[in-house]
């Protein structure tokens, strides 16, 4: 419709609207998977005192490696015996990806399991190997597939523990390309000659540093060499026992050029302590632990390095784990305050290109979905409008609910979550028949008719159906109006890698990456402990389940529902192939000494060159008629909607535009939809 009064500052347009009930059903979504989650809310002052006291005891207790491992080796040979039954069922029976595995990096997990398991009816407890060779086979078998949700999981001593050395080393490169190995964090009260950030380690026992990174990486493989290598360097010096073997060496010798240039050599030994607790118990019958996307070694170190090196977190959260604070509080001087200052961190940055937003994220593994899309939200809003940062670099995933929900705030576009399939067997089948009708709170209905039906067709997959519900993950829509980038790198990974593909398969904006591709990790993982729980609940007990407990508190993971595109690439798997960026950076110096100052900036001139939208809606009420006022940029078309009923298309002309709709009650849902040669690029919701 035309307006008749185009050449003054303000136009009166007069459309009817038809009363209609406020409840909407998106928003009752969200508002049930906020009621089901468990709110971690705590004082964000209260109990400093005993978080420093809890982190300085931890310190204290930090043990020399030989004398920790004095204390392991306790299980029977029987007990081994059951836990290579258990690897061999949950890998044949409901590992998503062993078809996969199997073609792309021609590896056998279970013949190797079995040649495992005959040699030991030759065993007795007098004649079987040591327990540390035992792990060795174990870990070595499971890293083979080279799936980081796919795991085996050591027994006590080592569960709960972490082995360090007192420093962190990062890699950047010079303006030739060539690589550089520095020294970014260093434990509080830790020194040792001309060593701290900025000295540049050449050689580890002896061995050219790169090579060192490259042959550790091999040991903890990712799905591609990005990740291998990324990989490698961080347990360089950092452990966390209960997915990784410890070292086998008792020390370490550092060759660096210190801070004066000069050349040092430094032995330093390996230390065991306690780690800080996981978010939620993985085993539990619970939406949470069986809607994870969550790198478990990324996970254990995130929390290894915020206690060892981010102190302020773990006093601010009480030495819990993405805990959500009462009162917003700010780590560095520069933060803006947050309720989750162990999930996000906001602030602004200037750049040459101008002021922008930056964002991170440090990991999806939260309790309350809702309560992080919000607090996402909040932050975002209170940045830059002209631009966005969104950083996810070491970010191992989480919830995947946390990350699908998060997505529709960025675009104008309606979210596909990303479908998922079981692989066909009879064990999975079973267990959806149990929780199809959703016994339990975990809804394998969607999923049970296929893989029923998949006995009689032979397909290897079940039909591949959303774990996001589609209506949580568009029910407030778009709430960011500027630019985004999004910056990834090889640690990027699970429910990390999920909300990357979503990113790039709803054309969001930029993806940034400082490695040439993320960790590569498509999948939803369940613990053990979680499938045979899944066999007792709701009562009463399986009698027939062929899981069995563990010993000693030994663990295993897999994959058990494999994530595929959605777009362009739709079907497309996630496993092993990743999220490409569509740019890339290599990490300067300057990066790892002075706040990543190259990174954003080169994030800050890809935003500059992206174009710029702002869809300002402002309503008011004269009895029954609604004004709503549009004040846009880079649009030249909106499109109203009341309770999703069209009631005007309004072509724009620069100038604020004003329209009379009348019959309107509060309450009713307002959208606009902004357009620029006939696309779709901004919304925007607003309750009347």
């Amino acid at each position: 419709m035309k307006s008749t009064t185009q050449k003054t500052t303000t136009a009166k347009k007069t459309s009817t609207a038809k009363k209609t009930s406020t409840a909407k059903k998106a928003q009752a979504t969200a508002t049930t998977a906020s009621k089901r989650a468990t709110r971690k809310t705590i004082a964000s002052t209260a109990g400093t005192r005993a978080a420093r006291a809890a982190t300085t005891e931890a310190a204290a207790a930090a043990v020399p490696l030989p004398q920790f491992l004095a204390s392991a080796g306790t299980l029977t040979l029987g007990q081994r015996k059951l836990l290579v039954d258990q690897s061999l069922l949950i890998l044949d029976q409901n590992y998503v990806h062993l078809p996969l595995k199997a073609a792309m990096h021609a590896v056998n997990p279970l013949q190797r399991l079995r040649v495992m398991r005959s040699r030991m009816e030759r065993q007795t407890a007098d004649t079987m190997e040591p327990e540390w060779v035992f792990h060795r086979q174990m870990s070595s078998i499971f890293h083979s597939v080279r799936d980081l949700h796919t795991n085996y999981l050591l027994p006590a001593p080592f569960a709960g523990k972490i082995a360090y050395l007192p420093f962190m080393i990062e890699k950047c490169y010079d303006a030739a390309g060539d690589e550089h190995y520095l020294i970014t964090k260093m434990v509080t009260g830790y020194s040792a000659p001309q060593f701290g950030p900025g000295a540049e380690v050449t050689h580890w026992n002896g061995t050219p540093i790169a090579r060192a990174v490259a042959l550790n990486g091999a040991q903890f493989a990712g799905s591609n060499d990005p990740a291998n290598l990324a990989r490698g360097l961080e347990s360089l010096t950092l452990r966390p026992l209960l997915i990784q073997l410890p070292p086998d060496e008792a020390w370490v010798t550092l060759t660096y050029l210190g801070l004066d240039g000069s050349t040092q050599e430094l032995r330093e030994e390996w230390k065991v302590t306690a780690n800080l607790p996981p978010m939620t118990d993985l085993d539990a019958v619970s939406e949470t632990s069986a809607s994870m996307g969550l790198d478990l070694d990324s996970d254990e170190k995130a929390r290894a390095k915020k206690a060892l090196y981010v102190r302020d977190v773990v006093e601010l959260e009480r030495g819990q784990s993405s805990a959500e604070l009462r009162t917003p509080a700010a780590v560095g001087a520069a933060d803006l305050p947050t309720t989750m200052p162990g999930v996000f961190r906001a602030r602004e940055v200037v750049t040459p290109d101008g002021a922008f937003g930056h964002l991170r994220i440090f990991t999806f593994s939260v309790q309350n979905p809702v309560a992080f899309r919000d607090e996402f939200v909040r932050l975002a809003g209170l940045l830059p409008q002209r631009g966005l940062i969104v950083d996810v670099r070491d970010n191992g995933g989480g919830h995947i609910f946390a990350s699908e929900f998060t997505l529709q705030t960025l675009t104008p576009r309606r979210i596909s979550p990303e479908p998922v399939q079981f692989i066909s067997t009879a064990l999975n089948l079973r267990i959806c028949r149990r929780h199809k009708d959703n016994p339990a709170g975990i809804d394998l209905g969607p999923w049970f008719e296929s893989l029923e039906l998949a006995t009689e067709t032979g397909a290897g997959y079940s039909a591949a159906k959303p774990i996001t519900p589609e209506d949580g993950a568009n029910d407030i829509g778009q709430t960011y109006h500027g630019p985004v980038v999004l910056i990834t790198d090889a640690r990027c990974y699970s429910a990390t890698d999920i909300f990357a593909a979503g990113f790039a398969d709803h054309e969001i904006g930029t993806i940034l990456g400082v490695d040439d591709n993320t960790g590569a990790g498509g999948a939803n993982v369940w613990t053990h402990g979680l499938l045979a729980a899944l066999l007792n609940e709701p009562p009463p007990p399986d009698s027939t389940s062929p899981y069995e407990a563990l010993p000693n508190g030994a663990n295993l993971r897999v994959s058990i529902r494999r994530t595929l595109r959605v777009g362009e690439l739709s079907g497309t798997p996630v496993e092993d192939l990743g999220i490409r960026p569509d740019e890339t950076h290599k990490m300067t110096r300057a990066d790892l000494l002075e706040g990543n100052v190259d990174l954003l900036n080169k994030a800050g001139s890809l935003l500059a060159a992206m174009p710029y939208r702002r869809l300002g809606v402002s309503t008011s009420f004269s009895g029954t008629t609604l004004t709503v006022t549009l004040d846009v940029d880079g649009m030249n078309r909106v499109d109203l909607y009341l309770d999703d009923r069209p009631i005007s298309s309004e072509d724009l002309t620069g100038a604020p535009l004003s329209i009379d709709i009348i019959d309107v009650s509060p309450g009713q849902l307002l959208r606009a939809d902004g357009y620029q040669a006939g696309t779709l690029v901004a919304s925007r919701r607003h309750t009347v």
